[in-house]
């Protein structure tokens, strides 16, 4: 049975360590992100890197997002939140020292992967940290912690250069691990409370609920769910493709220094943080979000094709563009609820999504290294990336209608 609606209470009280915790752990789960493409001309001096070199290392976030994301509950079976969150935070230090001390590509990989495990463990634990210790303030907390994540995503890239013609590529690299060192000292001192207390078992339970095989096979012939998950993904593809290779694609065709790119690269990630804040109020306001939608691939569109007609006549203009379509994130994550109408049909709806959407993500900038070493220009792979825009719009009229997975599962037999 329900409890019912929990009282509100002041933000802080007796909990700031809980929201100083969280907040730090925003701060860590996207600065590992793009802080390697604005210095990849300094890295391959020690360490020779092939544009299909630097699609492999593009490819890691969203896969060890999708994977680590889905291995998160299993873990939780066997440590508490707070335990594993440290183990998360402990492997990002590890990650961003080891990165940093590189010596080889394939140290430079395992490092990176081990870097964004940690991040993809994080992804998953902040949603339940947030509604264990603020249960009567998961809107604000959560709206807070995303704009966090938003703000330190911009960071990296425009720090990256300077830091390292200041005193090295190694140093600013990993430097991000002091922050990650930070996040831990709360959360040491948390889980000691949290030992002391007597378990509820509504807490304990799982970092997630699980879907059971009928849910997710419902969900695998569900039109809802592919369309979400192709929405997600194409839009995953071109993110991660901007992180990776945005910077060189500004060197080459707009004409742009390496610290102007990495400059550029951050107003790329900065667009996240009005589409984070609006989007999901805007859309949570309208029944049909065509509109939207076509906004994010217009948006898209622009950035190409300036980047491709007229690269060095505005590229601040044609970035932001670029970075305004990846608005179809927040779209997507809050679709999945309103497609939904149980927890179990959201949970399997998620777990569908985003697990299709990252790998979907992960070829972005592989595929874009690839037509980039095999052409010698940026022309082939921007054009990837805008036929790939072109997918979303086969989708929007599957995503606007306002049903639900369930009702697509009544005449379904279960086949597992």
């Amino acid at each position: 049975m329900s409890a019912g609606p929990v009282p509100a209470r002041r933000l802080l009280a007796g909990r700031a360590l809980a929201f100083v915790g969280i907040v730090l752990v925003a701060m860590n789960l996207r600065t590992a992100v793009a802080a390697l493409s604005p210095i990849f001309e300094q890295i391959s001096v020690d360490i020779p890197l092939s544009s299909l070199d630097v699609g492999i290392i593009g490819t890691l976030p969203p896969l060890c997002f999708a994977l680590f994301g889905l291995l998160a509950p299993l873990f939780q079976r066997y440590l508490r939140v707070e335990s594993l969150l440290i183990v998360a935070l402990a492997a990002m230090v590890c990650g961003d020292v080891l990165r940093a001390l590189s010596g080889s590509f394939p140290s430079l990989v395992l490092a990176s992967a081990l870097t964004f495990a940690g991040m993809g463990v994080g992804n998953v634990l902040l949603p339940p940290l947030v509604k264990k210790y603020f249960p009567d303030r998961i809107g604000l907390v959560t709206s807070l912690y995303a704009t966090v994540m938003s703000v330190f995503s911009l960071l990296p890239p425009l720090t990256a250069v300077p830091l390292s013609d200041a005193v090295g590529w190694r140093f600013s690299v990993g430097v991000w691990s002091v922050l990650a060192v930070v996040a831990i000292v709360p959360w040491i001192r948390l889980l000691g409370r949290d030992r002391r207390r007597v378990p509820d078992p509504k807490l304990e339970e799982g970092v997630l609920p699980e879907a059971d095989s009928a849910m997710l096979g419902r969900a695998r012939r569900s039109p809802i769910a592919w369309g979400l998950a192709i929405v997600f993904g194409v839009t995953a593809l071109n993110s991660y493709s901007g992180f990776t290779w945005l910077p060189e694609i500004l060197t080459d065709v707009a004409g742009v220094d390496q610290a102007g790119a990495g400059a550029l690269l951050s107003i790329y990630t900065g667009m996240g943080i009005p589409a984070s804040l609006l989007i999901p109020v805007i859309a949570g306001r309208v029944k049909n979000v065509t509109g939207i939608i076509l906004f994010g691939v217009v948006a898209y569109l622009v950035g190409y094709l300036g980047l491709l007609l007229a690269p060095g006549a505005a590229p601040w203009f044609w970035v932001a563009c670029a970075g305004t379509g990846p608005m179809l994130f927040p779209l997507v994550l809050l679709l999945i609820n309103k497609r939904s109408r149980t927890q179990r049909g959201s949970v399997a709806l998620s777990g569908f999504v985003q697990g299709l959407g990252y790998v979907i993500g992960a070829l972005g900038p592989l595929v874009v290294g690839v037509l980039h070493q095999l052409t010698g220009n940026w022309t082939v792979p921007l054009l990837f990336l805008l036929a790939s825009v072109g997918v979303i719009l086969l989708c929007a009229r599957v995503v606007s209608k306002p049903a639900v997975i369930e009702d697509q599962w009544v005449r379904q037999p279960d086949r597992v």
